[in-house]
Parts: structure tokens; sequence; C-alpha cells
């Protein structure tokens, strides 16, 4: 199974990447210099993306990125700047609990309506003072436990454990290649999964892109140009899910695939009598993103990018925390999909496979080492960090060259 090389760079190597990626300009507080003390998930990322580079020359067309520009590739499209104990998007905040500090998540309008049953009191959902003095009376686990009962993204910070690898995998066996392309079912929606479909796509894969009319992927709602950076390369099919017809057709074309890419929990495939253990033995590899695992049990917790790399660790440490790039887990979870997906490709191989953005996330803490320090100062309108050679400036978020079809300029 593939396996990631770490990169060998030194803290100042590391920082001149950070720099200029567009990950540290979203990093740090809203109203002052942005943080460069997160600068070592460079060398974990790096090792990520080389391997990557590795699966796909030896699937037939080698895909190199920059994982810190992927990583900002949402920002450059949306303007998201640094918000500090707020998530660049603006969902997620970080909020103290009696024993430690615990993230909400709260994308959903559903999301704020349930605080008053989080916190146990008819409190307005509006009175944001109120519930975060609440909470401040609530253990973490306690937050934590009830938040995922009521279907809350809540996480505590550092609370998922670095595996051995970003991935885990189960029922390894051979696949069936069925063509000249390998073919891939993608069934995610919003950005990490799309982002490995699209790497996959740019391996040379033939990738279809599976959405339910009734509910079609939400990062359509988004900006169209990040929409078309992800999913330019594939072909697109709408299936009026969960109609039976549907379901049927989408039983089919799994069969006929060489993997399947799914982002959704391990319940929605239950109800449409879809085994991803049955496919697996059939000869198609079967590639899971989840938020907190496909298995034990978290299996069916909410997650988004955001919530997941708190609970990965990946967080500028201080009272309160602040939040490392824009919804980072979601690129990193990507990458790892598309990096593992190729391997098995390019292997023939049919294998189980779960990447969980909180435990992604939480195998890159691991792997970047202390925290780096050097001076971050003004330099006209911007910023820039002092290193041995001299200063090197920070960079806004921008969208990479080359990676993926370009995009479309928003209407």
């Amino acid at each position: 199974m593939l396996a990631v090389e770490q990169q060998g760079l030194d803290d100042d190597q590391c920082a001149r990447s950070w720099a200029s990626s567009g990950v540290m300009h979203l990093t740090g507080p809203a109203s002052g210099p942005p943080s460069v003390s997160p600068a070592g998930i460079v060398r974990p990322l790096r090792g990520l993306a080389g391997a990557l580079a590795s699966a796909t020359s030896r699937l037939g067309s080698e895909v190199r990125v920059d994982p810190l520009a992927l990583a900002s590739q949402r920002a450059a499209f949306t303007g998201f700047g640094r918000n500090g104990s707020r998530s660049p998007g603006g969902f997620a905040q970080m909020v103290w609990a009696r024993d430690g500090w615990v993230t909400l998540n709260l994308p959903r309008p559903s999301d704020t309506e349930a605080l008053p049953a989080l916190v146990g009191a008819a409190v307005p959902a509006g009175a944001w003072g109120e519930i975060e003095g609440r909470i401040a009376g609530m253990a973490v686990t306690e937050v934590v436990e009830r938040g995922s009962q009521l279907g809350l993204a809540v996480a505590g910070v550092g609370a998922t454990g670095a595996p051995q690898q970003p991935w885990s995998v189960r029922s390894d066996g051979p696949g069936r290649r069925r063509g000249r392309a390998p073919v891939v079912v993608d069934l995610t929606s919003l950005w990490a999964g799309p982002v490995a479909g699209g790497l996959l796509a740019e391996a040379g894969c033939r990738v279809l892109k599976v959405e339910s009319s009734s509910r079609p992927d939400g990062a359509r709602r988004g900006p169209a140009g990040f929409f078309e950076l992800l999913n330019g390369r594939k072909e697109h099919l709408s299936l009026d899910l969960p109609e039976p017809v549907a379901v049927n057709e989408l039983r089919q074309l799994i069969a006929r695939a060489d993997l399947v890419l799914e982002a959704s929990r391990p319940r929605v495939m239950h109800q449409w009598d879809i085994c991803a253990d049955q496919v697996v033995e059939a000869g198609t590899a079967w590639v899971s993103i989840t938020g907190h695992g496909r298995q034990g049990p978290s299996r069916n917790r909410i997650a988004f990018g955001d919530d997941a790399a708190v609970s990965g660790g990946l967080v500028v440490s201080g009272d309160p925390p602040l939040f490392v790039g824009d919804a980072i887990a979601d690129p990193i979870a990507g990458l790892a999909a598309a990096s593992v997906a190729a391997d098995l490709l390019a292997q023939g191989r049919a294998a189980q496979v779960d990447v969980s953005l909180a435990s992604a996330s939480a195998w890159v803490r691991a792997h970047a080492g202390a925290p780096i320090h050097r001076p971050v100062v003004r330099t006209g309108s911007g910023w820039a960090v002092e290193l041995s050679d001299g200063p090197v400036p920070v960079h806004p978020p921008a969208v990479p060259d080359g990676l993926t079809t370009p995009p479309k300029a928003n209407s």
C-alpha cells in the first residue's frame, strides 16, 4: 500500500512556502498579523503531494500539485480573509467550555435553531452571548456528544488522535480493470471529494460525477469558477435519487466502475441497499471520505472542513485558539483520497478505504513538528515574514495554474 515520505525541510523553507501559499494569509487574528506558527504542515502536505505524483505516474499520467495552493483555492474565489477564532467563512466559532475549547460550525439555518437544545435552555437562538455562557458551564465531552446527537458539526480542539497514515484500508483484494481508462463514479459534493475526483480526472481517469436532481452538489450555490475548477474535467449525470429506478441505475454504474468515491454517512448507502463490502468483493475499489470515520461510534457524526481540522488539532494555539486556513481539512482529505485511490487503480486492487477529515488533519498535525516562530512585519499594505536571508511577502490566495480546467468567470 502507498506510503507517504516526509519532506526534510528546515523551518525557513517551511515558512517561505507557507507565506507564499495563500493559507498563511487566512490564518491569524482578523485585525492583526497573519500567523507563521503552523508552517510546519508544509512537510506532511508536500509528502502527500509526492505520494499523489508517485501513484499517478504509475497509473499513466503523473499529476503534480502544490498542496498549499490547493488549500487556499476556495478563498481565491470567495475573497475570504483571516478571521481569528471565527473561521474565514464565518460559520465556525471557537467557544470555551468548562474544561477546554470547542468549535461550533453552524452553516445551515437548522443548526442555529438547534442551539437552545444544545445548551438545554429556552434561550433565543440568536442570543450568542447567553449561549456562550451556557456552554461555559458544560464539559467538552457533553457539548460534543449532545451536539452530535442534534446533528451539529461540533468538535473539541485536538480530540482526534493521529493515525499512522491519513487513511485506513480494509477488505483489500484484486480489482477488475474494465477498460483502457479507469472509470471512477464520483458521488461526492462540496470540496474534499470533488478535489479527489478532479485530481483523478487529471490523471487520465474517466470520472463520472453523479448528483441527485433533488439535492445537487451544494458547491453549485457557491462561486461558479470554483465549482468548474473542481469538476470541469468530469462527465456529469443527474439522477432522480432516491427513486427506485434511479437507485437501480446507480447500482449498475457502480458495478461497471473501477472505483467509487463517496462522502455520505453510511446509513445513506444502506437505505439504497448498496453495500461497500459487496462492491469491493466484486472487484470495485471504494474510497469513502467521512467526517470522523466510517466505522465506530462516530460514523454518523456531521463534520465540515473547519471543525474537522480543529478536531485534528490544526489550530494556532492560544486563548482562544485560531483557525488554520479555510476549511483546511477538506483539501487535505481530498489530496489523501486521490493519492490512495490512484495507488489502488495503478495496482489493480479493490479495497475499502476510509479517509476521515478529522484523522487526516490529525496526521498532518502530528508530522508538522513544533510551531515555527519568525517575526511577521508590516510592509506597506501587506505583511512579510523575516527569514535569515531577508523578508518574504505573505501572498493572498490565488488559483493555481494548470491544476484542472481554467475556471469560468462568475457572472
